[in-house]
């Protein structure tokens, strides 16, 4: 999405033109292999572990931290290798999306008109606001030490990611549409009225 903005913004007469059917499939192509192939990997390594002591995670669902403190054998390759293929995977997409919103705000204070500044940085508002929450998020979940971290801290992060941010990211990015506004001032002046 970042990209789409990019394009968007700062390359509007050609936007058409590159963000073609190709494009799309190729995009959508690179995260599905990406996650998949990475989960491969993961899981791959996981089923290596000896689990041996109780089988109960202490946890929402059964992600990688709490299930590599069940392993009974040394698990410390497995959580090097995956922290190091997360943190590849992470930090380039963070940092593709950091590029094309560098080039984003540069061209957005070059443009003359106030109407168009506006109009560009509301175009960006709800994508940010959902990439700074949701990587917000994953950094202080993943990127803290393995141990020693607090479990407690690590469900709630875990419960924001994976329903506090699905659950807002149709709200935050239909609150652009000015329709829906409409429709929603309208409904909560009428249930004023009848209150």
């Amino acid at each position: 999405m970042s990209y789409d903005r990019y394009l968007a913004i700062c390359r509007p007469l050609r936007y058409t033109s590159v963000m073609n059917i190709n494009l799309l499939n190729g995009l959508i192509t690179y995260s599905w292999m990406v996650g998949f192939l990475q989960s491969l990997f993961t899981c791959t390594l996981i089923l290596q572990l000896d689990f041996c002591g109780p089988n109960i995670i202490d946890h929402f669902f059964c992600d990688v931290a709490p299930l590599l403190e069940l392993s009974c054998s040394n698990r410390t390759w497995v959580e090097m290798i995956v922290s190091i293929g997360t943190v590849f995977v992470g930090v380039f997409q963070l940092t593709f999306i950091i590029i094309t919103y560098i080039l984003i705000f540069y061209s957005i204070f070059h443009m003359s008109s106030k109407a168009g500044k506006e109009k560009a940085l509301s175009t960006c508002s709800s994508h940010l606001t959902v990439v700074c929450t949701f990587y917000g998020t994953l950094i202080v979940l993943y990127f803290s030490p393995a141990r020693g971290y607090s479990f407690s801290l690590n469900k709630v992060l875990s419960l924001i990611n994976t329903m506090v941010i699905p659950f807002f990211n149709p709200i935050i990015y239909t609150m652009r549409n000015q329709e829906i506004r409409m429709a929603l001032k309208v409904l909560l002046y009428y249930k004023n009225i009848n209150s």
